[in-house]
C-alpha cells in the first residue's frame, strides 16, 4: 500500500458524500463496529469522533440536524453505526447459515425516505446513507 493511501481514502469519501442525495456516510471498525470517520451525521460526543469530515458549522449543530434540517429517526452518527453493525452481524450469520464458505459483499437496504448502501471490508465498513430516488 502506498504512503498517500489514506489521502487518497480521504479524498474518495470527501468527494463521495458530497453527491446529490448522499446524506451521510461512515466508515466503522469492521472488528468493534466503532465509528472511524463520518460526515453528514452529528455525533453525541467529540471524543468519539475526532476524524469527523463535517463543516465546522455543523460541528455544533443541534442533535438530530444534519446539513441544517431534521433527520427523521437517525439522532446521532453513533445510532446509525449501532444499527449498521447490528444488520451486518445479522445478515452475516444468515449466508454463514446458508453456506459457510460464503460472505456478504454487498447489503443494500431501501425504505420510503432513504437508502443505506453498505459494503464490508476485512477491516473497515463503508456505509452511504443517500435519499431514495423517485420510482
Amino acid at each position: 500500500m502506498t504512503q498517500n493511501a489514506p489521502d487518497e481514502t480521504l479524498s474518495l469519501l470527501t468527494r463521495l458524500s458530497q453527491k446529490p442525495g448522499v446524506q451521510s456516510t461512515l466508515v466503522l471498525s469492521r472488528e468493534t463496529g466503532a465509528i472511524v470517520r463520518t460526515s453528514g451525521l452529528i455525533s453525541n460526543s467529540s471524543s468519539v469522533n475526532p476524524n469527523s469530515t463535517l463543516p465546522a458549522a455543523l460541528d455544533n449543530a443541534p442533535e438530530g440536524y444534519s446539513n441544517g434540517r431534521k433527520e427523521g429517526g437517525i439522532h446521532s452518527a453513533e445510532d446509525v453505526a449501532r444499527m449498521v453493525w447490528s444488520f451486518i452481524n445479522a445478515a452475516g450469520s444468515l449466508v454463514e447459515g446458508l453456506d459457510r464458505e460464503d460472505e456478504v459483499k454487498l447489503l443494500r437496504l431501501r425504505t420510503k425516505k432513504n437508502e443505506l448502501v453498505i459494503v464490508p471490508d476485512s477491516k473497515f465498513l463503508l456505509v452511504v446513507i443517500h435519499d431514495t430516488p423517485p420510482a
